[in-house]
């Protein structure tokens, strides 16, 4: 943690690679650390298929391979490239950016035995876009005792406090896990993963299509849901447990492969059912909320998920509607968030608290990756 700094505005740009495996997302805001001015401008760089499978391959690694190092600099070099991207679409220069916050690509979390794995080289996207990097955001809190995610609710959170909306109310993001964050009257936040997110459903796409998404739920629109296999899903102890807690991409991946097979879905089905599953943990997870939000915005590629919104506006009883509403990005808050983290780092400021992580009390996080010309 950088300390003694002033605190002040910083220009900063924020990246994240989700566990969607899509691409890496780069925006741009300026911020105090508290307070945020969203500039609008962002970029989104796919990974090629190739590289893709090979980042695929990583997940679940509890430890680095050889073979790993050589995937981290590779989905480095992407976001190098989006970095300059960005650069190029706003006429800036790498003298107008105060720091990059790069996340990396999560590929093994298990905090109850103390691991959470990104990769990446954050050294060398310092040194390759000239700009100084706050990355690790996760591992203080994990060995502080918290979940280490989500990370996004401090953001959420002040950027609805200025958004006028009545609360309580949920901010939803929908990415390869979903997760939701909480936000009542004043500081009163609670955030914890509900559950499987695009995951199931891209994968589940990519092998019976040879598409990673079912485009605007269309697929899951034109089947049927098998409720038995919804129910099985919700027998998982997860759902009892008191948050804040947090799951790994691959987490009930076993269970659910092995439901939807054994129901002997057609393609179609299996979408539905599967996006089923999508909305019943995340509506299961009301049941831990202090009180039921007046209203949900969802962030994330989930949002582009007809069905999904439907479904989960029907069983939520409340509007459901995506944060572009609000006049945010709803694809670029992920990486919004994480420039907001790393300027909270150099100022000082805690990432993660007890009522987003579990963390015991609140944790700075993060680690300051300068240039070699800066060293």
């Amino acid at each position: 943690m950088t300390q003694g700094r002033t605190p002040g505005w910083i220009t900063a740009i924020g990246m994240m690679s989700g566990t969607s495996l899509d691409g890496v997302d780069a925006a741009l805001i300026e911020t105090d650390g508290v307070e945020v001015r969203r500039l609008d401008q962002s970029v989104f760089v796919p990974y090629a298929p190739e590289l893709r499978e090979r980042m695929r391959a990583c997940f679940g690694n509890r430890s680095a391979t050889n073979s790993e190092h050589v995937v981290a600099d590779d989905l480095t070099q992407v976001h190098v490239d989006a970095v300059n991207m960005l650069l190029e679409k706003t006429s800036m220069t790498p003298g107008d950016i105060g720091v990059i916050g790069f996340h990396g690509q999560t590929v093994f979390h298990e905090p109850a035995s103390g691991l959470t794995r990104q990769i990446g080289t954050p050294d060398m996207l310092a040194d390759k876009t000239g700009i100084p990097v706050v990355a690790d955001f996760r591992l203080a809190d994990v060995a502080a005792g918290g979940e280490g995610a989500p990370l996004a609710p401090v953001y959420h959170a002040a950027l609805m406090k200025s958004a006028g909306v009545e609360v309580p109310v949920a901010v939803l993001n929908i990415g390869g896990v979903s997760n939701v964050t909480w936000i009542g009257e004043g500081d009163d936040i609670l955030a914890f993963d509900c559950g499987p997110g695009n995951a199931r459903l891209d994968d589940w796409m990519l092998r019976h299509t040879g598409n990673p998404v079912d485009l605007n739920g269309a697929t899951a629109a034109s089947g049927k849901g098998d409720l038995m296999v919804e129910v099985k899903f919700l027998e998982d102890p997860y759902f009892d447990r008191v948050p804040p807690k947090s799951l790994d991409r691959e987490d009930m991946a076993a269970r659910i492969d092995s439901l939807v097979t054994e129901a002997k879905l057609g393609v179609s089905d299996g979408a539905a059912t599967l996006a089923n599953c999508t909305v019943a943990a995340i509506v299961a997870g009301v049941n831990h909320l202090p009180v039921a939000p007046k209203s949900w915005f969802v962030c994330g590629g989930g949002r582009h998920n007809h069905y999904v919104m439907e479904t989960l506006a029907s069983r939520l009883g409340v509007p459901v509607r995506s944060v572009d509403e609000l006049d945010w990005d709803g694809d670029a808050v992920e990486a919004e968030c994480f420039g907001y983290l790393a300027v909270r780092h150099l100022h000082g400021l805690p990432l993660s608290f007890p009522g987003t992580t579990g963390v015991p009390a609140p944790c700075c996080g993060g680690k300051l990756y300068t240039t070699k010309k800066a060293a």
